[in-house]
């Protein structure tokens, strides 16, 4: 039984890769093998890549210095940090309140089998997103120190350590999340507001980490005195990685310690929380008078109900709406300091509306609201395909949080900007518009991923939110988008003004949302119906 639950797990995570949602089928070795080689790529390409930078600019130094342990300590503590922060969100709603919960607890299947597989989907996912740090640190270590078994030895152990702290850490934060979730009525707002305190302190620790790897090289001796005094524990963790028995024992001890308390407060908690209500305040009846609403209104406000109702999906689709205002501000306090800052790197100001431009779109990309939109439909798609509505008043229903939640506070950072940034008023104006046309270019663009890979056998709402290559196309091509408009900008500022730049991304980006909207309104219609 463990076997089977353990291979459905699997399933549900790695889905998209095998399984053709749009053809009913199974796909091709090739075509799988294409879909992954493209999710590596993306993944371990941009992200390990980053840190494998970070790995060789450390190592070397500190090596030498013979203070490998200190490299361990700092790039073993990031990989904790972004273990945790890659998969917190996804824990709680996976572990404990995934939909199928009453459909296994219905079945003769011992509780412990069903926590087992979903532990071990919490520790996969864990485990990838803290491989993507420790792993190029181990394999540029080994490179550069000189080869030991016990050195070796060292590393994987500290590889296992990591994970099973990161999985640890996932499990008591998913756990919190979830016994407040099923006391609380609004839970999604709370929910959203614990994970934003907890986003804005990684990114804190992230930079302040930042500036201490920085320093770390020329003031090594300096720090490596002050952690073996005032955090020992800390250098003992970093001796792991390079093999001291001793810590080696430690940690390995602790980490399994730490793992059979982690089992023991889940066998406890599991079976209570997973078969608890969310609590039900007792609510005095009110007359209050209903006004009819339009078709177009009613399916507008359904689409944002569902978007306010899940923390997850707000988190992982909406991030963008919170990032641009504080972007603005941002711009309003050091916007002479930013611009200062690019002229003397560029050697003019005439390219600040242009970047700028390319990083109000890049932080828009974070909103993808309306990409997983179909695909949460779920088995219910018929409920909105039965309705006496368009097919296109559907999905432009689907259109309309993404577009009233990002233009106007992308409208909002371009202002910010425009007061504070220098350069010509056709740059400006030009750069204020192709941002805006790039927000509803993202927005179409998105919902035709929705509707070319949509996703509707699922049992945990983040696969299509999360784990979909459309959501992942849709975010890393932006991002890819925002590159090419500030880099190849740059380019052709050579031959050209930022104003005709900024002109003729804005003609192409109209160009494009007007030809997706036609597809939208014809064929994507026409298929939604067919889904």
């Amino acid at each position: 039984m463990l076997k089977v639950l353990i291979k459905k797990q699997f399933a549900e995570m790695f889905r998209g890769f095998f399984y053709d949602q749009k053809k009913k089928a199974a796909r091709s070795k090739g075509s799988a093998a294409l879909w992954i080689v493209m999710y590596v790529i993306l993944t371990v390409g941009i992200l390990g890549g980053m840190f494998t930078g970070v790995s060789l600019s450390m190592c070397g130094p500190l090596v030498e210095a013979e203070l490998g342990w200190l490299y361990f300590a700092v790039l073993g503590l990031i990989s904790v940090f972004l273990g945790v922060f890659g998969s917190v969100f996804s824990t709680y709603q996976g572990l404990y309140l995934a939909k199928d919960n009453d459909q296994l607890l219905s079945m003769p299947i011992p509780v412990r089998l069903i926590m087992i597989s979903r532990l071990l989907g919490v520790y996969l996912l864990g485990l990838m997103y803290s491989a993507l740090v420790i792993l190029p640190a181990i394999v540029v270590y080994l490179i550069t120190a000189p080869f030991r078994a016990l050195g070796l030895l060292g590393c994987v152990v500290l590889l296992i350590v990591i994970s099973l702290l990161v999985m640890a850490l996932s499990c008591a934060l998913g756990w919190v999340v979830a016994k407040i979730s099923v006391r609380l009525k609004n839970k999604s707002f709370v929910t959203v507001l614990l994970s934003l305190l907890f986003i804005g302190l990684y990114y804190f620790v992230y930079y302040k980490a930042t500036d201490l790897i920085r320093s770390l090289v020329t003031n090594a001796a300096v720090y490596a005195e002050k952690i073996k005094g005032a955090a020992y524990g800390l250098y003992l963790f970093g001796r792991v990685g390079e093999g001291y028995l001793l810590a080696m024992a430690l940690f390995a001890a602790g980490s399994a310690g730490l793992f059979f308390l982690t089992w023991h407060v889940l066998s406890r908690s599991f079976l209570q929380i997973v078969s608890a209500g969310a609590a039900k305040a007792n609510v005095k009846y009110r007359e209050r008078r209903f006004t009819q609403k339009s078709p177009n209104a009613a399916l507008c406000r359904r689409e944002f109900a569902r978007f306010f109702s899940s923390p997850n999906y707000m988190l992982n689709c909406g991030l963008g709406t919170l990032l641009l205002p504080a972007a603005g501000v941002a711009l309003l306090l050091k916007g002479g300091e930013f611009s200062s800052a690019l002229g003397s790197v560029f050697g003019s100001v005439e390219a600040v509306p242009l970047l700028v431009c390319a990083a109000v779109c890049m932080i828009a990309s974070m909103n993808d609201i309306a990409t997983p939109s179909v695909s949460l439909e779920g088995k219910s798609l018929w409920l909105v395909q039965s309705l006496p509505v368009t097919a296109w008043q559907a999905l432009r229903a689907k259109l309309a949080p993404q577009l009233l939640l990002t233009l106007p506070a992308m409208a909002f950072c371009l202002v910010c900007a425009v007061a504070v940034t220098p350069g010509s008023i056709a740059a400006r104006t030009l750069g204020c518009l192709t941002a805006l046309a790039f927000g509803v270019f993202s927005a179409l663009f998105g919902l035709f991923l929705g509707l070319k890979m949509p996703n509707l056998d699922w049992t945990n709402e983040t696969v299509p939110i999360k784990q979909s290559m459309n959501v992942m196309i849709a975010m890393f091509g932006g991002w890819g988008f925002s590159l090419l408009l500030g880099g190849g900008g740059l380019l052709l500022l050579q031959f050209v003004s930022p104003a005709v730049t900024l002109g003729v991304f804005f003609a192409l980006l109209t160009g494009a949302s007007l030809l997706l909207l036609r597809w939208l309104k014809t064929k994507g219609a026409a298929l939604f119906e067919a889904l």
